[in-house]
């Protein structure tokens, strides 16, 4: 039995449920469309910085962000288009935008769809006209997220898109990574290494990208919680980033399309005619 609910804290949230598994999901869509909660059977699967969550000037660090229409940074924060230049924050804008909610659903999944378009603020520094429609699913202890992307400008549209999601993990000596890649590079992509799914978390961060994946897979096992998460993503992701901080109870495998600064360089990078609608899922799956 699907239920969906709603809650008035700092923001609108809504409660989506799957009371036959007991899996309960939290999405706030005026903060970026994030997911900041998920339990299950009491277990709790995403980590959240509530402080920082409740200034809306600070960036959210926990659920699960979207990133678009870049993943990553751009070098001071610039790019080109057609002899132009623009200005464009870390991991662009969704995630501090209001998303619009457009449709709910209690048949066969406890489903929300949440709505993003371009206005004269965005065009500012991204000059496409879009919309983008998410679909968060809640069936047992499996999170569907599927996405529409749709370029509504009469020019090609260049884009990349991502997901940040923080899991909650105290120990991180008990994780067992499954990263279908051998080796990853640095954040400034200037040295690689070879990856035999160990990392050393006694470093004050780890910022890593994957971009030679060779699965549409991955995840980890927390021995001591007993926990399996599996992330699924579409061919459109082409690069799986890690990220964490020494003392901080999270880690982070972030499905991106492209690498950072590919608005720049071009690599990996995806672009929509005009008039054309590109689909794509993430799936996060708790065993």
């Amino acid at each position: 039995m699907y239920n969906i609910a709603v809650k008035q804290e700092e923001y609108l949230t809504y409660i989506l449920k799957d009371l036959d598994s007991d899996s309960r999901l939290e999405i706030v869509p005026e903060r970026g469309g994030i997911v900041t909660d998920w339990t299950i059977q009491g277990q709790k699967i995403f980590y959240l910085d509530k402080e920082r969550f409740k200034n809306p000037q600070l960036s959210v660090r926990g659920g699960i962000p979207i990133l678009f229409p870049i993943c990553g940074n751009l070098p001071d924060n610039l790019y080109s288009y057609q002899e132009k230049s623009y200005v464009l924050k870390q991991h662009g804008f969704a995630r501090d935008l209001p998303w619009i909610v457009t449709n709910q659903s209690t048949n066969n999944s406890a489903s929300i769809t949440l709505s993003l378009s371009s206005d004269s603020e965005t065009i500012k520094v991204y000059p496409f006209q879009f919309e983008l429609n998410f679909t968060y699913k809640l069936i047992g202890k499996q999170l569907i997220i599927e996405q529409s992307y749709y370029n509504k400008s009469q020019k090609i549209m260049p884009f990349s898109v991502g997901f940040h999601p923080y899991f909650f993990c105290g120990d991180k000596t008990q994780l067992q990574l499954d990263i279908p890649a051998q080796e990853y590079n640095s954040k400034l992509g200037d040295k690689t290494y070879s990856f035999n799914g160990e990392l050393d978390y006694n470093v004050e961060e780890i910022d890593i990208a994957f971009t030679q994946l060779q699965g549409q897979k991955a995840g980890f096992f927390d021995r001591k919680r007993n926990l399996k998460v599996e992330i699924s993503y579409s061919d459109l992701f082409s690069t799986l980033v890690f990220w964490t901080l020494k003392d901080k109870n999270f880690i982070c495998i972030e499905p991106w399309s492209a690498p950072r600064n590919a608005l720049n360089t071009g690599e990996q990078l995806n672009y929509l005619q005009p008039d054309e609608i590109y689909t794509a899922q993430v799936s996060i799956e708790i065993q």
